[in-house]
């Protein structure tokens, strides 16, 4: 359940990015900084939280085992 509600917010994150009501906005916001500067920042922010969320919730953790295993294969020494 977890995969299937991340997924719907990762497509609703690819549709927000393609930001085309910002494409001609010449507004400044603070005086200097473009309002689709603005926004792309605030997008990469929030995507960063998106994908910290993915990985705390639904990272499959049927992977684990077998990632530890090849982690302590590679630490003993030849």
């Amino acid at each position: 359940m977890k995969v299937k509600v991340f997924l719907a917010v990762l497509a609703a994150f690819a549709l927000l990015h393609q930001d085309n009501w910002l494409w001609n906005d010449g507004r400044l916001v603070f005086g200097f900084l473009p309002a689709g500067l603005l926004y792309h920042g605030g997008y990469s922010l929030a995507t960063a939280v998106l994908w910290a969320l993915a990985i705390r919730h639904a990272w499959p953790e049927e992977i684990e085992p077998a990632a530890t295993s090849i982690n302590d294969r590679e630490d003993r020494p030849h």
